[in-house]
């Protein structure tokens, strides 16, 4: 076929999808490349993609020293010795992966497990890489010999640009990308996410499966469109096409009983056997029109992720605490809600907090209806949950992301704070979750990161300039309401406090108020979206309980 050949069983490969009639690319503009890469320019031409795979790797930022293929060329025998290839033992930070062969030859599938060795020889500091037999195998197939392959997932490995990130190289950084991808699940695919909670004990247990999904289960034709945009584009593509992944899951699948007795098991063979429901046109149509963060708000949850689980000390591979075990029937105890209704609460909090357990802070029954005595319980806590029980038997609440002692900035006056991480939810009479309403229609907000011309905000806005910056401690400052340009102040609220009144909401048009007596609340519903109020527009509080998190 071509230089690039060594490696391929052709046999295996549908070699009608191949077309020589594609010109060299010449473009450097990231733009165009970046729609040529979407749009699969060079995905028909095997000699072109390899050529494209080389350039763009070659054009990574590195360290100083990185390993290239003489270096392969050198230590390969020392490391290999006269050992058959295809016995040799993986070094533990692919974490006895699955190895994908992508319609390689014997010849190219020994050489994966050479290459790998070899790069453990080369990177020591490499303790955690799942990702790395697949990376691999797919550049094998792009590859002259084993030393280019070799030289071209070293530099992916030592790229030093902090704006580019590439693959996970410890079990932090993969634990935080599997947390971060829940959160990224919990925003965009709700109704998928509400079957994972329905179907599954440990809802993160399946997400840490979202890297198999690509590297792993995805066929060599779609792993192959995947990885010519991630060069391109980087890590952000990842979580769109394995998010684009779950909805076409969810769609394929809804309302059929499940294949096997895992759901992690039916997500894998779904992905495995995806060209019988999915084009790769079409996975990465649904994958780009996905609303997402954009990279520095995705950057920023990320760094949340790892600071938590720095803070819990979980740094390396162990097993996970499941909600079960963070929501557990023998040391929760409510007046409001069963262990099964929290459960469900915590499978809709930032990944970061579920690692916590509830802990309650303040409650009518023991504290009386004070409003100053909410305010000493729930102040030094962040974030916190509010649940509340109506004396017509409903159930709402709200998870408040910022610490109630925000609200003194604005001195004798009502002040609005929090993030768009904030929600308002009800579990009595029906189970609903009400998301804040920029987050969940983008349409009415831009991010300051992705807006270039920025109109002044008007007199009364609460502008950037306004909001004081976040302490470095704190965990979700790319949701805060500073990232967006909106249009009015009331459309800024999350959370609001004074001594005559508690404001919550906002999202989807749905917003809490409480007296200061914590006797009375009203709800404000707003028609534009089509669900439920929250409960009564005006009702009177049997009980109410705010609930911490504790380590």
């Amino acid at each position: 076929m071509d230089e690039y050949s060594r490696f391929v069983d052709w046999d295996k490969m549908d070699v009608s999808a191949q077309s020589q009639d594609m010109k060299e690319l010449t473009c450097t503009d990231f733009h165009e490349l970046k729609q040529l890469a979407r749009q699969g320019y060079w995905a028909k031409d095997h000699s072109l993609r390899a050529k494209v795979y080389h350039k763009l790797i070659s054009n990574i930022p590195c360290r100083t020293v990185t390993p290239d293929a003489n270096v392969y060329r050198d230590i390969v025998v020392k490391i290999i010795g006269k050992r058959n290839s295809s016995s040799l033992p993986l070094p533990e930070f692919v974490d006895n992966s699955l190895i994908p062969t992508y319609c390689l030859n014997a010849e190219g599938i020994g050489a994966i497990r050479k290459i790998i060795l070899c790069i453990s020889n080369q990177f020591p500091d490499i303790s955690f890489c799942p990702a790395l037999p697949s990376v691999v195998a797919l550049l094998l197939h792009y590859s002259k010999d084993e030393a280019e392959c070799f030289e071209q997932v070293c530099r992916i490995l030592a790229c030093n640009d902090p704006s580019k990130r590439l693959i996970d190289q410890t079990f932090l950084a993969f634990e935080s990308s599997c947390m971060t991808f829940g959160d990224l699940v919990n925003k965009y695919c709700q109704a998928a996410h509400k079957l994972m909670v329905a179907v599954s004990e440990d809802v993160l247990e399946v997400y840490s499966d979202w890297q198999r999904w690509l590297f792993g289960e995805l066929p060599m034709a779609y792993i192959a469109r995947v990885f010519d945009v991630f060069l391109v584009e980087g890590y952000k593509v990842l979580y769109r096409v394995a998010l684009a992944l779950l909805k076409f899951f969810h769609k394929v699948r809804a309302g059929q009983p499940m294949e096997s007795d895992s759901i992690q098991q039916d997500i894998r063979a779904f992905v495995r056997d995806i060209a019988k429901s999915v084009s790769p046109e079409r996975l990465l149509e649904k994958a780009f029109a996905i609303r997402l963060f954009s990279r520095k708000e995705i950057q920023l949850l990320q760094m949340a992720n790892e600071k938590a689980l720095q803070q819990k000390g979980i740094t390396v591979k162990q097993k996970r605490q499941n909600v079960h075990l963070a929501v557990h029937a023998e040391n929760f105890k409510s007046e409001i809600v069963s262990v099964k209704e929290m459960r469900d609460i915590w499978s809709w909090i930032p990944e970061r907090f579920a690692l916590c357990q509830p802990l309650l802070l303040f409650t009518t029954l023991e504290h009386g209806c004070s409003l100053s005595r909410f305010y000493s319980h729930s102040e030094g806590h962040e974030p916190t949950l509010l649940l509340i029980k109506t004396t017509a038997k409903e159930v709402c609440g709200a998870y408040l992301s910022t610490d109630w002692s925000e609200r003194r900035r604005g001195g004798n006056k009502l002040s609005f704070f929090g993030t768009g991480e904030c929600f308002v939810f009800r579990l009595q009479p029906e189970v609903e979750r009400y998301e804040w309403v920029i987050i969940k229609h983008p349409e009415l907000a831009s991010t300051g990161s992705e807006t270039e011309n920025h109109t002044q905000p008007a007199s009364g806005t609460l502008s950037s300039s306004s909001i004081p910056s976040d302490p470095s401690d704190r965990l979700s400052p790319f949701l805060a309401a500073r990232h967006f340009n909106l249009p009015s102040k009331t459309a800024s609220m999350f959370m609001a406090g004074s001594s005559e009144c508690i404001i919550v909401g906002g999202g989807d048009g749905q917003a809490l108020y409480l007296d200061a007596d914590l006797n009375h609340g009203r709800t404000s519903h707003c028609n534009t979206f089509n669900n439920q109020p929250l409960c009564s527009e005006s009702f009177q509080i049997s009980i109410l309980e705010v609930w911490g998190f504790r380590d």
